[in-house]
């Protein structure tokens, strides 16, 4: 039998609905495989009962000849940013060390009423906040590739969503939830050789889900292929009226209507993202891409985004000052950790505790994000970084009145080793240029696999969508998926 762990999200599903074997036999086989890889540091919670007892409902579901919910027999990763009832969730921070939420957040809870089992808690980049893994309190995420030239040096595997894209690459889950503020969830996704979507803004709920910029903030899975991405992408979104940003909108049926074919569809390749010094071999898969999509049907247009060299400023003013409101709850009070100094007043407590639980990067963005927002500086920063946000909005709006979706690559590089970047805040930043300007404009995109560097590591392809338009982002990503054919996977060394 084929080893059940190289099975993705509907070769289970159909696998346990048919009977190939049980869903018990897939939740033993990942738990075994998690168990198995604590050098990649993924993992910082397992959940081993939980994936069970859904095992269990499963098979006992299909031996009374019920009809079994979507993604039955499925066990899957979650991020550690989305509160889980009766398990840890620290945001891989040490000031929520500790916190065992009596809640379930809805994104968690839509995917256990689809039938699927947790076999975890997923570690990441502290509060979401950076884009290698490197900032978290429990160390780092390491991926599951190495360079071809036979270097050893550990690489990341990208961030904020780091342990969903190494448990995903290194099959110790067929699927995993991420969150995607500026590029979290696609440039992981390109560094690791998986797939991965951020939906509109609004799709999935962000209630219960640890808040880093709420504007921005958007939750969606990383899986092995784009057919996986839709089938629980479909069970993670839905209205809630517990969020406000939340749509009221029906969750469309994405798996069943993926077609390739891209005919009659326009791709638009924006200028302004062919950046400086970009590296040939990124050039030259973004040219493939291109044919790729030609091959597809469709017809290529030049568009124009031009206030795209303003994004990445923009959202480093708007993302921190989002985060230093949102992150003024952990004060040592209410929940998370708490350092009271002998003699210490209520000053005194608030500032030990903040001291002491957030990392460097997370202290870097409040310090940020309050003084954009202080007096004098708000509307020097803050509100002209507001107002390029609706011209950035405004560039794609435009871009639609000549094509249906843009082509440009996920990342700027591939996968770089840990240590590599993380001296230089501004270097690191960079990794989101291409992933920021949809994120500020709330547009669904998604990242695929096109192919390998001259070290063997993998490259991404983002496709960008109109606002609802996930059915053709899956389509134009499954149009790049089926003609690149990417099946190149790490050897196990962990």
């Amino acid at each position: 039998m084929t080893d059940l762990t190289d099975l993705g999200i509907a070769a289970i599903r159909d696998g346990v609905r048919e009977g190939s074997f049980s869903a018990r036999e897939v939740a033993d086989a990942f738990i075994v495989k998690v168990a198995a890889a604590k050098e990649l540091n993924a993992f910082l919670v397992e959940t081993p009962d939980h994936a069970l007892a859904a095992a269990k409902a499963a098979d006992a579901a299909r031996a009374a000849g019920e009809t079994l919910k979507p993604l039955a027999g499925v066990p899957i990763g979650m991020k550690d940013l989305f509160c889980t009832k009766g398990v840890q969730t620290t945001a891989a921070s040490h000031i929520l060390e500790g916190f065992t939420p009596t809640y379930e957040s809805t994104v968690s809870q839509n995917l256990w009423d689809a039938g699927a089992g947790m076999l975890g808690k997923l570690n990441m980049d502290q509060f979401a906040m950076g884009s290698s893994n490197e900032t978290s309190a429990f160390g780092n995420v390491i991926s599951p590739w190495r360079r071809s030239d036979g270097g050893n040096a550990p690489l990341a595997p990208g961030g904020s969503s780091g342990g969903s894209s190494a448990a995903v690459a290194a099959r110790l889950c067929p699927g995993a939830t991420g969150t995607d503020t500026g590029g979290s969830i696609r440039q992981p996704a390109a560094f690791v050789g998986i797939s991965g979507i951020k939906p509109t803004y609004g799709r999935c709920s962000r209630w219960g889900t640890v808040a880093f910029a709420s504007s921005l903030d958007q939750a969606g899975p990383m899986a092995r292929d784009v057919r996986d991405c839709a089938i629980m992408l479909e069970a993670m979104a839905g209205f809630d009226p517990k969020d406000g940003t939340s749509l009221q909108l029906d969750v469309p049926n994405w798996e069943a209507a993926l077609n390739p074919s891209l005919a009659g569809k326009k791709i638009g390749i924006p200028k302004e993202y062919r950046v400086d010094n970009m590296p040939a071999e990124i050039d030259a898969l973004w040219q493939q891409g291109i044919e790729w999509m030609r091959d597809a049907g469709a017809e290529i247009v030049e568009v124009s985004l031009p206030h795209t060299k303003y994004a990445l400023p923009a959202y480093y003013i708007i993302a921190p000052a989002e985060a230093s409101s949102n992150l003024a709850r952990y004060d040592g009070v209410r929940f998370g950790q708490r350092e009271l100094p002998e003699g210490a007043n209520l000053q005194d407590m608030y500032a030990a505790t903040r001291a002491a639980g957030f990392g460097p990067e997370v202290k870097r963005r409040i310090l940020i994000g309050t003084y954009v927002l202080s007096a004098g500086f708000y509307d020097a920063y803050f509100t002209q970084a507001s107002k390029v946000r609706t011209l950035i909005a405004q560039d794609f709006d435009k871009a639609w009145e000549q094509c249906d979706y843009l082509l440009t690559p996920t990342a700027p590089s591939a996968a770089f080793a840990l240590g590599e970047k993380s001296a230089d805040p501004l270097a690191m930043y960079l990794n989101d240029v291409f992933t920021v300007p949809s994120s500020l404009a709330g547009l669904p995109a998604m990242s695929v696999p096109g192919g390998l560097d001259k070290q063997g590591l993998p490259l991404g392809l983002q496709v960008i969508g109109k606002a609802l338009d996930e059915q053709g982002v899956l389509n134009a990503s499954l149009a790049l998926e089926q003609r690149a054919g990417f099946v190149a996977r790490p050897e196990a060394w962990w």
